[in-house]
């Protein structure tokens, strides 16, 4: 298993109604370079991942247009897409144009990150963007089929950059997980939108020894994993 595998394995993702930002080139708001920008991205990460003393992979559950469409990078926005790439000391360049584009989601998951010195690789259940039909530019969740091929994409990447622990954003995320996983290498967390930021805090507070400020809220159960190591 390598990174170029994971890539070979993304690219042969065919769905309808999807879009693949590393293979994929969106005619209004990408630069004529940006699939090419994002698979080189994704590539260094995966080798510099595997190269670490990786704490945890977080999984999300899949692209949204505002941020991984645009970025490439799971869980991250425009907005915050400089900061993913310096964690991993690589240089930012852009694949997209005009004026940064902001991500509910995303801005709830940096506001943690920012906050953590550990190394996190951030992933999705699906990893390509579902959009409704005829229109690219919204948000659907992604279908059983689409799961499957996303869920055999995630395990070859936890194979390959062997993270200590997997935390599962969400329930969508928490229940491919532990279905690929044992469930006492899971942890779960709330998902920050709609609501769930302040149980999404708390939790990660827990996970990161305590080192995360803010009021804590009733929490959700760590599930063991403190302690836990994947591999």
């Amino acid at each position: 298993m390598s990174s170029k595998d994971i890539l070979n394995a993304i690219k042969l993702m065919e769905f309808e109604n999807t879009f693949n930002p590393y293979f994929d080139r969106c005619p209004i708001y990408d630069t004529d370079e940006a699939p090419e920008l994002r698979r080189y991205y994704l590539e260094e990460m995966l080798e510099r991942a595997a190269a670490a003393e990786l704490d945890a992979v977080w999984v999300g559950r899949d692209l949204g247009y505002r941020g991984g469409r645009r970025t490439g990078l799971a869980l991250t926005d425009d907005v915050h897409f400089s900061h993913h790439l310096l964690r991993w000391g690589l240089e930012p360049t852009r694949p997209t144009c005009g004026e940064p584009v902001a991500e509910r989601t995303a801005a709830a998951i940096w506001d943690i990150l920012l906050r953590v010195n550990s190394p996190i690789f951030l992933w999705n259940v699906f990893p390509l963007h579902p959009f409704d039909k005829g229109d690219p530019f919204s948000n659907r969740a992604h279908n059983a089929r689409e799961r499957k091929a996303g869920a055999d994409i995630l395990v070859k990447i936890v194979e390959y950059i062997k993270p200590r622990r997997i935390i599962a954003i969400g329930n969508d995320a928490f229940n491919v997980l532990t279905a690929a996983f044992n469930s006492d290498h899971v942890c779960k967390v709330r998902h920050p939108s709609y609501g769930g930021q302040s149980e999404f805090l708390a939790t990660m507070k827990l996970l990161y020894d305590g080192s995360l400020s803010e009021p804590e809220p009733d929490l959700f159960s760590v599930r063991r994993c403190e302690e836990q190591t994947v591999w």
